[in-house]
């Protein structure tokens, strides 16, 4: 992918004036030009802990290999959130989600982040399912599109609970009506508030967060702009982390901006490549976990054919 340029407005000075104070203006140009969001590419060899070329020095130094990912023979995984004590007893999931082929259902994945277990398989109606996020007792999903907008779905985590407690692979309803929204390619969550934004293959996309109300219900707040190509969010306490990628032969992006920033123009954005097809993105305590798609069946010419959850220290992870 191409670096982004930044946005630029320079004044105009007229030619007399520009004779008479040549260092003036050019001085007061330069402060007026952003820098382009680089993002750095320089690599060298096989990745360390994942087939295929390393991705960037940068990466290979911030994240390692995480948990396997289940069920890739016959899905192809999409979305990441982790959901604390999610049985009540103290134990932790990092929550996957993954579509199979047309007319099955899709599911969601339960792995255990500290033994890499695989805990359970919920299957739920059939969509993409592009992004999970938890808040407030419930577990958001995207749905099924409808015309130019998306839906997003709701399922009470009392009821995920006890389906992913179940033998076999439970099928799980959805509360209620799908929400009508935007945009919900990739969802997030942070506290009571939901972010659900767009996948713009051909330039940057939009975000919206959402008030997340007790029985789930979403109100709107503030549009958000994102890189070109997001597949994921991760919400930090101080900054969005966005995962992009497209293309099975192309490397991904992970790109950090400080948190809340409505415009990714600002000079302490900062890009660096990633292995390819990357997907959702989430924290779980001091650590980053990241998807990859390309370890599904679908992919075996991937660039990078990874099967393993990626993890790194956040500070890491943001401070490239």
């Amino acid at each position: 992918m191409e670096p982004l340029l930044r946005k630029v407005t320079i004044a105009a000075v007229s030619g007399a004036l520009l004779l008479s104070t040549a260092a003036t203006s050019t001085a007061a140009a330069d402060s007026a030009v952003s820098p382009k969001i680089e993002c750095e590419t320089a690599a060298s060899g096989d990745g360390p802990f994942y087939p295929g070329p390393s991705a960037s020095d940068v990466y290979d130094a911030a994240w390692g290999e995480g948990p396997a990912v289940p069920e890739l023979d016959t899905t192809t995984p999409q979305g990441l959130a982790a959901w604390t004590d999610w049985d009540g007893a103290g134990g932790d999931l990092l929550l996957v989600t993954a579509y199979g082929e047309s007319g099955s259902d899709a599911l969601i994945i339960g792995i255990d982040p500290a033994s890499g277990e695989h805990v359970g398989s919920v299957a739920i109606a059939e969509s993409h399912v592009g992004g999970i996020a938890i808040s407030k007792g419930w577990a958001f999903v995207q749905g099924r599109n409808s015309g130019d907008q998306h839906t997003v779905r709701k399922y009470e985590l009392t009821a995920l609970r006890d389906a992913m407690k179940a033998s076999g692979t439970p099928y799980l309803e959805q509360t209620g009506e799908a929400r009508v929204v935007p945009a919900a390619s990739f969802l997030a969550a942070d506290g009571g508030t939901l972010y659900a934004g767009k996948f713009n293959e051909t330039g940057r996309g939009t975000m919206q967060s959402y008030q997340v109300g007790d029985d789930g219900s979403l109100t709107e707040q503030k549009t958000f702009e994102v890189p070109m190509k997001t597949q994921g969010l991760m919400v930090t306490e101080d900054h969005f982390v966005y995962s992009t990628s497209y293309g099975r032969t192309n490397r991904s992006n992970i790109y950090v901006v400080d948190k809340g920033a409505t415009d990714i123009d600002i000079p302490s954005t900062t890009c660096y490549r990633a292995p390819s097809m990357a997907e959702g993105i989430t924290q779980y305590g001091d650590e980053a976990f990241l998807l990859f798609e390309s370890g599904s069946y679908k992919y075996p010419d991937a660039r990078n054919v990874i099967k393993n959850l990626h993890k790194g220290e956040v500070s890491a992870v943001t401070n490239p």
